[in-house]
């Protein structure tokens, strides 16, 4: 945390601004009556890391295809942007899940965005935000969110290991984000099946498929691993194929496409 990106501070600090202004609307009671009504219908959680280790065992590429219409490095990815449409690409395009930016400062996502991804297909969905407080896992589950992610980077030990243990007794898997060696240990010290490595650096935002390699010998075969960042192409994919990485998560290159589920189809089947 002491070393955190300056892009980060950023980030976080509006996320605890926004905190703050959603709790004033919406308690933590009232999200957990939205949740209870969820299991009572179709949001009950669809098993995110059992679709992606089923995948695996399968033979296949176990792809997370990530809906985002902006991000702070690369600006405008798509426009106009129709999470459903998106979705419904993604399902027929072979994603095994699906991830939805919900973040709307920095990435012009929102919760309805997942709300609308998810009702379109049977893919789980991932909440992707910048999660460091109970209240936002509260909230993913009861927009149905069937995972969440938690970055290393923004997180110290014990609140990492806060925000795991709840979403697991809300029902949602958990993918870690590291970016380095030390990350990784923390990471480690959970008891979490997803790993995600991303292979940007938050510092200058250069990508390398390396940093996925590097920190490979040093995760346990029970773990997971799910490279994130810089996958353009198929010989990337079968770069880390070859070195026995199954899982992905993949963006920007989608976003760009004109359809979605096509581009996915071309870089992994």
């Amino acid at each position: 945390m002491s070393d955190i990106p300056t892009v980060l501070k950023k980030i976080v600090q509006r996320k605890i601004e926004e905190i703050a202004e959603r709790s004033d609307h919406k308690s933590i009671a009232d999200l957990e009556k939205s949740i209870a009504l969820a299991l009572d219908s179709d949001q009950a959680p669809r098993g995110f890391a059992r679709a992606m280790q089923q995948s695996i065992e399968q033979g296949r590429p176990a792809v997370i295809a990530e809906a985002k219409k902006r991000s702070p490095s690369k600006g405008l990815l798509r426009d106009p942007f129709y999470p459903a449409q998106i979705a419904r690409s993604y399902q027929a395009g072979g994603a095994t899940c699906m991830s939805v930016l919900t973040d709307a400062d920095f990435f012009f996502g929102c919760e309805h965005y997942l709300v609308e991804a998810r009702a379109a297909c049977s893919l789980p969905v991932i909440r992707k935000d910048f999660i460091i407080d109970p209240y936002q896992v509260f909230e993913a589950r009861a927009i149905g969110a069937d995972c969440i992610l938690l970055i290393v980077s923004c997180l110290e030990d014990r609140q990492m290991k806060e925000l795991n243990n709840l979403a697991h007794r809300l029902g949602m898997d958990v993918l870690i984000e590291v970016h380095g060696g030390e990350e990784l240990e923390q990471a480690l010290s959970l008891d979490n099946q997803l790993l995600g490595i991303n292979n940007r650096n938050l510092h200058t935002f250069d990508v390398s498929l390396d940093n996925t390699f590097e920190l490979l010998e040093f995760i346990p075969k029970d773990r997971i691993v799910i490279t994130e960042s810089a996958i353009h192409s198929r010989d990337d994919v079968a770069a880390m194929r070859a070195k026995n990485v199954h899982g992905f998560l993949v963006g920007e290159a989608f976003m760009r496409a004109g359809d979605p589920g096509t581009k996915l189809q071309e870089l992994f089947f």
